[in-house]
């Protein structure tokens, strides 16, 4: 969609498939959309498209108001890629600038902060402060239109460092103040909730999304303790602890989509709430729990690659947009992987910390690598920085640093590297992969993980 013309054809015809690979924005109106907008299509002449929303903030245009395109899912495009682009903005999306600054994000990268600056610049339309603007300006509008926690909590909850900043970001954004935005929330059944009864999210995606294939892998690995599968197939209800920068917090996500009822797959949500010890963690929380169901994914870039074979072509007919889900806790996946659940649930009952407040089957967080240093060389590696698992990571040092570790073989090695860094192109030791499947050989992996599962004698969905 680099053609602009082609990306103007997306917007008359307001294709929901491009939401969040780029948007646009009108001179006249001086509001940005999504493609997808209801709106009147605006002329050509006055059309002006962006990469990301952020860009099209720095440029002076706000948020509109009906499609709302700050809640579009991200691009795929970012875990696709392995630059320093590509790695810099998986980082920002989970929450690296807002806690160690544009400075921590340089040394994360390898890079100066002059380098980071300028190609994100060029190759997005913007740099990290501003990109990081536009997630907490998000972040804020979650909060306000969903809670009633007052204004000021709000303000340093999503990650502003004063009111002012807060409320100049939110006029900037949305051309409304923080209070007249929370008077304009979307009216939504049981009113807006209070800290104690979490905090409701409509985790969006684009195209189709074969949720009960998804639910039946987190279902299959659910680890006593941290998680567990409440409900009947279809209609179930995953709920999980999580550990996370500042605190803890936990999460319950619903496997009925009330936009998935025989749509025509142009996408939807998942619904789900989150509870947190600290307020601050809601990016990161919120991106990781995207990472986890692959809620970013490209549908159909992937089954148009994958659905030209004639091995995967029934197999994508028959589970369009099948997706590759990634870890709510990179560390903790990659423990789990390299010492199989049965010995994931002892660590749990040993070492797991335990929740203040037990939530039914949920009772603890899973340990820190450090409390494990002494036990597993795994965890001993990631503790000591030795091996990092971080969002903007460099996947193929991860995975060299991980085979020089004991106890970690290629399997486990590849599957944390699909799995924890969300590395769409992976092929697992053993199976029948063919290159021809790049970049989505994770997904041609899922496909023959889920035909396995259907087939009376196939074997359980691992990895």
């Amino acid at each position: 969609m680099n053609d602009l013309d082609t990306r103007y054809e997306a917007v008359r015809s307001r294709d929901a498939r491009f939401d969040g690979e780029f948007f646009f924005a009108v001179s006249t109106t001086g509001i940005y959309c999504r493609p997808s907008c209801p709106a009147v299509t605006p002329k050509r002449q006055n059309v002006k498209f962006y990469p990301t929303a952020a860009a099209a903030q720095s440029q002076g245009f706000r948020a509109c108001r009906r499609c709302r395109p700050d809640a579009v899912p991200g691009s795929a495009e970012w875990n696709v890629r392995a630059d320093v682009v590509g790695r810099a903005m998986r980082m920002i999306g989970d929450g690296v600038v807002d806690r160690e600054g544009v400075g921590g994000l340089a040394v994360r990268l390898g890079y100066s902060a002059r380098q980071v600056q300028r190609q994100l610049t060029a190759e997005v339309g913007a740099g990290p402060v501003a990109l990081a603007r536009a997630q907490r300006a998000h972040t804020a509008r979650v909060l306000l239109q969903t809670t009633d926690l007052p204004v000021t909590e709000i303000a340093f909850a999503a990650g502003f460092a004063s009111v002012r900043q807060f409320n100049d970001t939110i006029r900037a954004v949305y051309a409304l103040t923080p209070t007249a935005l929370r008077a304009a929330a979307p009216k939504r059944g049981g009113g807006r909730a209070t800290p104690a009864a979490g905090i409701p999210l409509r985790l969006a995606y684009r195209g189709p999304y074969q949720t009960v294939a998804a639910f039946d892998l987190l279902a299959d690995e659910a680890l006593p303790g941290v998680e567990d599968m409440r409900g009947e197939r279809g209609t179930r209800t995953y709920r999980r602890t999580l550990r996370l920068p500042h605190a803890s917090g936990i999460v319950a996500v619903e496997e009925r989509d009330p936009r998935r009822r025989g749509d025509a797959g142009q996408g939807g949500w998942l619904e789900a709430r989150l509870h947190l010890t600290d307020l601050r963690d809601l990016t990161t929380a919120v991106q990781r729990l995207r990472g986890l169901f692959d809620l970013d994914a490209d549908p159909y870039a992937v089954d148009d690659r994958l659905g030209a074979h004639a091995r995967l072509a029934p197999l994508v007919r028959a589970r369009p947009g099948l997706r590759s889900p990634g870890a709510a806790d990179p560390e903790e996946f990659a423990i789990r992987a390299a010492v199989g659940p049965e010995a994931a649930a002892r660590i749990v009952a040993e070492h797991g910390t335990p929740l203040a407040s037990p939530c039914g089957a949920l009772t603890h967080v899973f340990p820190e690598p450090a409390a494990l240093a002494d036990r597993l060389p795994l965890a001993a590696a990631l503790a000591e920085g030795v091996v990092r698992l971080d969002a903007g990571v460099d996947r193929d040092d991860a995975e060299r640093r991980l085979l020089a570790v004991d106890g970690v073989d290629a399997t486990a090695a590849a599957v944390i590297r699909m799995r924890a860094l969300g590395d769409p192109d992976v092929a697992l030791p053993g199976e029948r992969v063919d290159d021809a499947w790049r970049p989505w050989r994770s997904y041609a992996v899922r496909h023959l993980r889920a035909q396995a599962r259907t087939e009376p004698s196939g074997p359980s969905v691992t990895g």
